[in-house]
């Protein structure tokens, strides 16, 4: 079984928390652009980036995004 990416959820996550994508990148550590390209699904996020969310949104690294099975 194979499963792509589907739709990036750490705007749901952010909006959950109740956290802007400003202090999610000061937390992060990674600039406002490159959130603000996670969000709107034009760049993936890498394993440390998936990793480093999880840690800070307290959630899994596979919660991050939807995922589609072939």
């Amino acid at each position: 079984m194979a499963y792509s990416r589907g739709r990036c959820l750490l705007p749901d996550w952010l909006d959950k928390l109740g956290l802007s994508q400003a202090e999610y990148s000061r937390r992060s550590g990674r600039s406002k652009r490159v959130i603000s390209h996670f969000c709107n699904d034009t760049r993936v996020m890498l394993p440390e980036d998936l990793y480093t969310a999880s840690k800070l949104l307290g959630c899994k690294m596979e919660d991050l995004y939807e995922w589609i099975e072939h």
